[in-house]
């Protein structure tokens, strides 16, 4: 089947409020684990993830941390004006944004925009015996976005900016304002790099426990960074998957972690987390561009259809192997880029062979992306998760779509 031709209806369930978890547990890792082996679903915690795994497996987190992206002004009149930064516009590289000091352009939605006509926003804040002020000014409309321009004095980095004046940007189904826990409970305890509107968030449920028990039983660990952009809430709208516009997300991947999936491709390669997923699948069509364009360099900007329009048999050691050759080459120690990928059904997934995850919304690519590892046991999975009393979306129990669980899907 074309993926174009999907139905989004045939990817929807019942989800009762009641299950979508508002609050995560007061212990990470004692979320329950779901985990389904391609035949059989067995209920474990989260605890005892690190006993279900291989020796020599390798786990890929992501490892980006959620800006406090939600800024709250107010005009003299009294109205409210919210500003939700989702990508900077100068610089563009995320990281030099963050670091910079007096002024930094951002695309943003803008909330109760109607009652901001013109003229600058502000924000006042006492902070070691001086007054921060942060400025917001228009600059121009951006399609359903605004480009803002923020000035702040102090010399403070703008990451600093936005943990004194930001509020942590909690998904909107969850249909409540942030709390100051949230700040800690919506990230991951190894997000290292700045730049996400909302957590990756299997990995949510690791703490520092988790991690050592995870290295003691022989089992690699490695990251990759995928900037989370407001679109991972965008729901389907259309009617086929053909006309739904996946949403782009910034990438960040070193050569080494590059080598290390190499090493352990006779291995079982585990993805935290769907942004992970999407990363690591989308280094093989990376390195399947490369081999096309004689492996002259080209920035990675991988397309939403592009693994379906054509058959490739290029293996994943040569896809990779042609990715590191060509950063040498440049003299390059990671690839910066973009992938629009979607994964949804009749995917053939090349790198990951097991996926820990959450439980995603109804009608979602998220779901989609689940749907493509496991097929249509996807509502197997997802009924008894409901008829047993599992907590769904962001703050809710995980589940473990185990190495070859989607086997049957390749014969």
């Amino acid at each position: 089947m074309n993926p174009k031709d999907i139905v989004i209806e045939d990817y929807d369930y019942v989800l009762p409020e009641e299950k979508i978890a508002k609050f995560p547990l007061k212990q990470r890792d004692e979320a329950r684990l779901l985990c389904y082996d391609g035949k059989e679903i067995r209920d474990e915690n989260f605890l005892s993830l690190p006993s279900l795994l291989e020796k020599d497996s390798l786990l890929i987190f992501n490892d980006t941390k959620v800006i406090y992206a939600r800024l709250f002004f107010y005009k003299q009149t009294g109205a409210k004006i919210e500003i939700f930064c989702l990508e900077p516009t100068e610089p563009l590289e995320i990281q030099k944004a963050f670091a910079q000091k007096e002024r930094v352009k951002f695309r943003c939605l803008i909330g109760n925009n109607k009652k901001w006509k013109e003229g600058s926003l502000l924000l006042q804040k006492s902070k070691n015996n001086t007054i921060i002020e942060l400025f917001a000014t228009k600059i121009k409309a951006d399609g359903e976005y605004w480009v803002v321009e923020f000035a702040w004095n102090g010399g403070y980095s703008f990451a600093e900016i936005m943990e004194e004046f930001g509020n942590i940007p909690l998904p909107p189904y969850l249909n409540r304002n942030s709390e100051e826990q949230d700040k800690q409970d919506y990230q991951t305890i190894y997000a290292n790099y700045d730049g996400s509107v909302a957590a990756p968030t299997a990995g949510l449920h690791f703490t520092e426990k988790t991690l050592l028990d995870i290295r003691s039983r022989k089992v690699d660990i490695d990251f990759v960074t995928l900037h989370v952009g407001a679109g991972t809430f965008k729901p389907v709208t259309s009617q086929h998957i053909g006309e739904h516009l996946m949403h782009t997300e910034k990438v960040f991947v070193r050569k080494s972690t590059i080598q290390n999936i190499l090493s352990h491709l006779e291995k079982d390669i585990i993805a935290i987390g769907t942004t992970s997923v999407r990363t690591i699948e989308s280094l093989y069509w990376y390195g399947v561009e490369l081999l096309e364009n004689n492996k002259n360099f080209l920035p990675m900007s991988i397309k939403q259809w592009q693994p379906y329009q054509k058959q490739v048999n290029i293996s994943c050691k040569q896809a990779l192997e042609t990715i590191v050759e060509v950063l040498e080459s440049q003299d390059k120690d990671h690839i910066e880029g973009e992938t629009q990928l979607i994964i949804a059904p009749s995917y053939k997934y090349r790198i990951v062979k097991g996926i820990i995850t959450n439980f995603h919304q109804p009608k979602s690519t998220l779901l989609l992306l689940v749907s493509a590892f496991v097929g249509e046991k996807w509502k197997e999975v997802y009924n008894y998760a409901l008829n047993n009393n599992y907590r769904f979306l962001s703050y809710g129990d995980a589940c473990f779509f185990l190495p070859y669980s989607n086997k049957t899907l390749e014969k």
